[in-house]
């Protein structure tokens, strides 16, 4: 890594991430730790230490660094719990969960895009990472997860999602339409309970599949 990148990441972290109240000391490393560069298509690696979204195939996107930060922490991952992810993309956020949970399934609906994301995350040091290829919206394994980070928006909450969480664990989704969407953090509290909290406002791409409201006609 050179002098330049290894700048131009201290000051993606301490500019944008923790500067959008990113605090957790332990998900700050986690920047540190794993590239961003390296889950950046080539053509866009000029983008990956800026505070905006990189452009990947199938108008998808890697989500900012700020709000890939404050899903991290909002998670509150100790180590021992296995992730599911929504949305794998190039696998950067993937390889983040991984750095702070003992395994993760991650789930994406675009073939190109799992393959993308295996071979990224096949030159780094992890282990216990599945990338399914696979609608998330019709997929349920019956499997409880102590974490679930679903990184496209829902139009119309699902709590789908939620019915996957072990008692204890959180759920961070992003509900609603441009141009303004809000971030969540879910809890399951109990077999049949759960409590939500707003986390800040922002807009990411939808969850392919995912259920809208009708459009309105005159």
């Amino acid at each position: 890594m050179t002098i330049l990148t290894a700048d131009a990441r201290e000051q993606m972290i301490e500019q944008q991430v923790r500067a959008w109240d990113v605090l957790d000391e332990r998900v700050l490393q986690i920047f540190r730790r794993v590239s961003r560069e390296h889950f950046a298509p080539e053509q866009q690696r000029f983008r990956a230490y800026a505070d905006a979204e990189v452009p990947l195939p199938h108008g998808q996107h890697m989500l900012r660094p700020s709000v890939v930060g404050r899903l991290l922490q909002a998670l509150e991952l100790t180590g021992n719990e296995h992730v599911l992810e929504i949305g794998t993309g190039s696998g950067f956020i993937t390889a983040c969960l991984r750095t702070v949970a003992s395994k993760v399934r991650s789930v994406e609906v675009f073939p190109e895009l799992a393959e993308l994301a295996r071979r990224n995350l096949s030159t780094l040091d992890l282990r216990d990472i599945d990338v399914v290829t696979a609608d998330a919206m019709q997929l349920d394994t019956g499997t409880r997860y102590g974490a679930i980070a679903v990184t496209a928006s829902l139009p119309v909450y699902d709590d789908r999602f939620q019915k996957q969480l072990e008692i204890g664990g959180r759920l961070f989704v992003v509900v609603g339409e441009a141009p303004v969407m809000d971030a969540r953090l879910i809890r399951r509290t109990g077999e049949g309970t759960w409590t939500s909290e707003s986390l800040f406002e922002t807009v990411v791409d939808p969850l392919v599949n995912a259920h809208r409201l009708p459009e309105f006609r005159f």
